[in-house]
């Protein structure tokens, strides 16, 4: 994919779903992954030559891992001119040793947002993007069909009432084959993640099946992402969002502080599932899916 085609695809969404408002300050999460690089690809450049002007922050939540070197992600904020900050936790201590837990990236996910939620604000943030592309999209469907019987999608636009944040999803339209194959093509200076997780969650099971049925029957996953858009799920009514949105319980959960979130516990839902595993094995599918550019 060339960055033409990207700008394209995350302008297409940004209007699609009204995310982005005159003089918004908006951070964006930064993994250290494809996913948040190619975010931070997309809104750096467009909002050189958007019709309403906007500026962007990019924010990591360090885990605490040791070895974890955000030298390219600072190196490249620098050569974009972009406000980078990085957050130092102990998150990854508190989920692996203090409280050893066996399934361990929805929790992690709960402090991590916690902590970038509570940043961004003090940042002056008014929205934060996720870096979901239109794979997590479909592969959220799936995992609230199969374990929560219920047709479900986190939305484009999700506003957390409790303290008034606005999360946007601009990759929404963008195919994940098409995010590795501008990972190739431009080289992104990816930070390999250190998270212990195994891999082995329900969303990895998710992802394996999508891809069958796509291999099986090609073009599917557009089909799929056609039914959420049309589906009648609450959010999802094009071109009437803005920043009413909807409101999630489980992302309103994120705006708590680390320690109370500390305390928690665990809970199963699609969503979770999808953010806890989203950055920990964003890395690892990387490593299996040398494909060519596309």
């Amino acid at each position: 994919m060339k960055l033409q085609q990207l700008y394209s695809q995350v302008r297409q969404a940004i209007e699609d779903y009204d995310m982005i408002h005159a003089n918004d300050r908006i951070a964006i999460g930064i993994s250290g992954g494809k996913d948040s690089i190619t975010l931070l690809y997309a809104l750096a450049g467009l909002r050189h030559f958007y019709p309403v002007p906007f500026e962007i922050v990019a924010v990591t939540v360090d885990l605490g891992f040791k070895g974890f070197s955000l030298e390219p992600i600072q190196k490249l904020c620098e050569d974009f001119q972009v406000e980078y900050h990085i957050i130092h936790t102990q998150i990854g201590e508190i989920v692996f040793d203090e409280r050893k837990e066996s399934s361990p990236c929805s929790l992690c996910a709960k402090m991590r947002k916690g902590a970038l939620n509570n940043a961004v604000k003090e940042l002056g943030c008014n929205k934060v993007a996720y870096a979901h592309h239109m794979d997590d999209i479909i592969e959220t469907m799936f995992l609230s069909m199969i374990y929560e019987g219920r047709f479900y999608a986190f939305p484009p636009v999700t506003h957390l009432d409790r303290c008034d944040l606005t999360v946007i999803r601009p990759l929404m339209y963008v195919l994940e084959a098409d995010v590795i194959g501008f990972k190739n093509k431009y080289q992104l200076p990816i930070v390999k993640n250190p998270c212990p997780a195994d891999g082995h969650t329900k969303r990895e099971y998710v992802k394996n099946l999508t891809k069958q049925l796509n291999k099986e029957n090609p073009g599917i996953k557009e089909r799929l992402f056609h039914a959420v858009t049309s589906g009648n799920i609450e959010g999802w009514n094009s071109g009437n969002i803005g920043m009413a949105g909807t409101s999630e319980k489980v992302d309103d959960k994120a705006c708590r502080s680390e320690t109370s979130v500390k305390m928690q516990r665990d809970q199963t839902g699609a969503e979770e599932q999808l953010s806890g595993s989203h950055n920990c094995h964003e890395n690892d599918r990387e490593r299996k899916n040398k494909k060519e550019e596309f």
